[in-house]
């Protein structure tokens, strides 16, 4: 498959165009709340990046999209997922829509590497170890959030975030560029029971809601493992890509 470099704008209105050329005259705050007024039915950009070798312009250009207080469908090491940036509420709300998810459903937060995890969960050694075994890759680990994880991104009651540190290079290159983590979800769309890992297919059905789709080729179709540290031995959550014999687990368990 060829990636080309160009950039989709499709009717994109003036103001659209504007974030990618023009990003250094606002503060990221400022532009995700100037977005947040606006109405979000505009169609989505879409980037084709090359899977392997991203484009430095493009992931910038994604990026500064994310700051502006959007949210995009990007590729991950199991499927596509819906993503955003950390702090914004609005961002985070329309990926609950979106997903048909309540706020006792945790979204995750994709990080680069381990070095940012004791930030945002509690672990011990043994939990370290696991997860540092299988990582980067199509995991997400349900974790004790620390008191400085805000208390709408993790679960109201029992006070856990889920937290991945996905293996795809255009992941790895935004969250470098970002400078932060991502919220992010695996993108299955209600009714579906299966995540979606074609593009076009994805601006199809969402061109109208989400502000970017990043095209890199075909996913895998499966979701994430999901696994539950948070107790003395590990639970199965959710199976998916991701293999359950380091943890000594069977789907049926």
């Amino acid at each position: 498959m060829h990636f080309a470099t160009r950039v989709l704008n499709r009717t994109a209105p003036s103001s659209l165009r504007e974030r990618c050329t023009d990003s250094t005259q606002k503060s990221p705050a400022a532009s995700r709340a100037k977005r947040n007024h606006k109405n979000h039915a505009a169609m989505s950009q879409f980037f084709r990046i090359h899977p392997d070798n991203p484009q430095p312009r493009l992931i910038n250009q994604a990026v500064q999209i994310i700051n502006d207080g959007g949210v995009i469908a990007m590729p991950t090491d199991s499927s596509y997922a819906l993503a955003c940036h950390l702090d914004d509420k609005d961002a985070v709300e329309r990926i609950r829509r979106i997903r048909g998810l309540d706020e006792k459903q945790l979204l995750s937060l994709v990080v680069r590497d381990l070095s940012q995890l004791s930030n945002f969960a509690q672990v011990d050694n043994r939990q370290y170890r696991l997860i540092k075994s299988v990582t980067p890759g199509p995991y997400v680990f349900v974790l004790q959030a620390t008191k400085e994880v805000p208390r709408r991104l993790s679960h109201p009651s029992r006070k856990t975030i889920g937290l991945r540190v996905p293996d795809h290079a255009i992941t790895l290159a935004l969250l470098e560029a970002l400078g932060q983590p991502l919220l992010g979800s695996t993108l299955i769309l209600p009714p579906d029971t299966e995540p979606l890992n074609d593009a076009e297919e994805i601006r199809e059905r969402l061109e109208k809601q989400i502000d970017l789709v990043i095209d890199a080729g075909a996913c895998a179709a499966e979701p994430s493992t999901v696994i539950d540290l948070t107790g003395a031995e590990p639970v199965l959550v959710r199976p998916g890509r991701g293999s359950l014999e380091p943890f000594g687990l069977t789907a049926g368990a």
